[in-house]
């Protein structure tokens, strides 16, 4: 669901993703930020197996996280991810994981990502038009707020 600028999804902590401690496994984190960016992508139009049957895909390269607090089995959360930065070769999403009942962010994350043959794995010298133009447009989005 695209609210604004800004893509959110839903997610409930379950017992898979915790660990020994009862608090959700700082990895299960990670794969909701991946499932956000995925969907951020989706709303847009393009769906990553139609990109890489285009010879693209889109690697993470650098990714920033900033824990602030645990969630804990049974929490609903909300991932919201939105694109803040292109400078034509790569994009950065910034994202947060929240509670969907009281707000309280877990996590803050800035997620560096290129876009690389699939073919030959070399990265292109600059972001595929039709995502340069997403991107793009995302970014001025955010800005007009």
């Amino acid at each position: 669901m695209i609210t604004s600028c800004v893509n959110v999804i839903r997610q409930k902590v379950y017992y898979s993703d915790t660990d020994a401690y009862g608090v959700v496994w700082h990895g299960s984190y990670l794969r909701w930020l991946e499932m956000g960016r995925v969907d951020w992508c989706e709303e847009r139009g393009h769906n990553l197996i139609e990109l890489e049957n285009q010879n693209i895909v889109l690697p993470v390269v650098n990714l920033n996280v900033r824990y602030k607090a645990s969630a804990k089995l049974n929490d609903n959360l909300i991932i919201e991810t939105s694109v803040t930065k292109f400078n034509g070769l790569s994009v950065t999403f910034t994202q947060a994981i929240k509670s969907s009942d009281t707000q309280k962010t877990y996590i803050e994350a800035e997620v560096e990502v290129v876009a690389i043959s699939k073919d030959n794995g070399k990265l292109y010298r600059r972001m595929p038009q039709i995502l340069a133009d997403v991107f793009k447009k995302e970014v001025e989005c955010l800005q007009s707020v």
